[in-house]
């Protein structure tokens, strides 16, 4: 009995430490610095700011909930957690990944020149290609899938029956850099050296140009689209990370000088809940941006030793950030504590004749694209073994 009342004291004890490293978070959050400083004095913590979260709110509403609607049923998390409230619960997502090795190139396409972008639609049915001759093409799955196993056709007969290519599409006058599927629109949303973002209808086979374009002073680096469809960040060679409203045009960038970066931006990325979103800069910085306010809230400093940030990717539950960077070394970092987790070095070929200079991977489906100096794209997959 005497244990488990020690493991109790220690749970509480454990509960009402993230309490406070909550509300040290929120006061950071909303200015109050200082009133943040004395409580992690009071209580023997350490006085850093987190990425912002809802987690002290929803806490709140619970609790307030409780006192007012005491014989009320049980909510769905509640029923999930018990009659008790874990505050480190979580929901991890299974992935469908398999081992690197596992896969294999199922189909490949080729540009005029060194391919640079690539991604894929938001149900993994598609996808878009871009290059250094300025072209974009949009790729069946299915069909590519079809194309190299014989035994496909069985399984999607209707997928052998044009070419992969279902688009090509030709609107801007330099390198393409960076492609997004709208999560809603049959819309393809490219970037470019030229400066321009354009917005391509991919549904009308005639179009072969954008019905939409947003022009920057600068080169096009990297965009993420918002997953409601209606916002767009983007990086440009420019020091300030810029967020389109997609409906208006309208830009919007943080009113602070010194939140920005000190050098040109290589990458940003939202998180899946878009509560925040990440920047990387040849300054050798990650900055985390609020979502709604569009502050910075958070700093990495020199994360590869002062070496330029080369891309930045949020993993799905939103706690950890993959970063890359011209040290040749990926690294893992927790937002929460602002550490480095693992340093990934040694990095094996792919099977292209030339450096590798994109990546993504498909958000539902073992399968993803690499785009290569070669001029050519390599979509991998692994088949399923019966």
């Amino acid at each position: 009995m005497k244990e488990e009342e020690k493991k109790e004291e220690r749970n509480k004890v454990k509960q009402r430490e993230l309490l406070y490293k909550l509300m040290i978070s929120q006061l950071f959050y909303d200015g109050h610095q200082n009133f943040a400083q004395e409580l992690a004095v009071i209580v023997d913590q350490e006085a850093t700011a987190v990425s912002p979260s809802d987690r002290l709110m929803n806490i709140t509403t619970i609790g307030l909930q409780h006192e007012h609607e005491v014989e009320r049923p049980l909510n769905r998390l509640e029923y999930t957690l018990g009659p008790g409230l874990d505050l480190e619960y979580e929901t991890e997502p299974q992935t469908s990944a398999p081992e690197p090795a596992m896969y294999e190139t199922a189909y490949v396409t080729s540009h005029k020149d060194k391919c640079r972008a690539a991604a894929f639609s938001m149900d993994g049915s598609l996808v878009a290609t871009g290059s250094v001759d300025a072209s974009i093409k949009i790729l069946d799955v299915d069909r590519m899938l079809a194309k190299s196993d014989p035994d496909a056709v069985e399984l999607h007969p209707d997928a052998v029956v044009g070419h992969p290519v279902i688009r090509t599409l030709y609107d801007h006058l330099d390198e393409i850099t960076c492609l997004e599927f709208h999560p809603r629109e049959q819309i393809l949303i490219s970037g470019s050296r030229d400066t321009n973002i354009k917005m391509f209808d991919f549904s009308k086979t005639s179009a072969k140009k954008a019905f939409k374009t947003l022009t920057d002073a600068e080169q096009v680096t990297s965009m993420s689209i918002h997953p409601s469809g209606d916002f767009l960040a983007v990086t440009t060679e420019g020091p300030v990370v810029r967020f389109y409203d997609i409906n208006t045009c309208q830009c919007y960038v943080c009113p602070y000088p010194r939140e920005h970066h000190a050098g040109p931006l290589t990458s940003v990325r939202y998180s899946a809940d878009a509560r925040v979103c990440a920047s990387a800069s040849k300054d050798g910085d990650i900055k985390i941006w609020d979502g709604v306010s569009g502050r910075c809230v958070q700093t990495f400093t020199k994360c590869h030793d002062g070496a330029e940030v080369c891309s930045v990717l949020y993993s799905r539950n939103g706690k950890y950030i993959l970063s890359s960077g011209l040290d040749s070394i990926v690294k893992l970092w927790e937002l929460s504590t602002g550490r480095c987790l693992i340093a990934y070095t040694g990095a094996g070929s792919v099977g292209h004749n030339g450096p590798v200079r994109h990546m993504v991977h498909s958000p539902c489906s073992p399968a993803f694209i690499t785009c290569s100096d070669d001029y050519r794209a390599r979509f991998w997959y692994r088949r399923n073994v019966h």
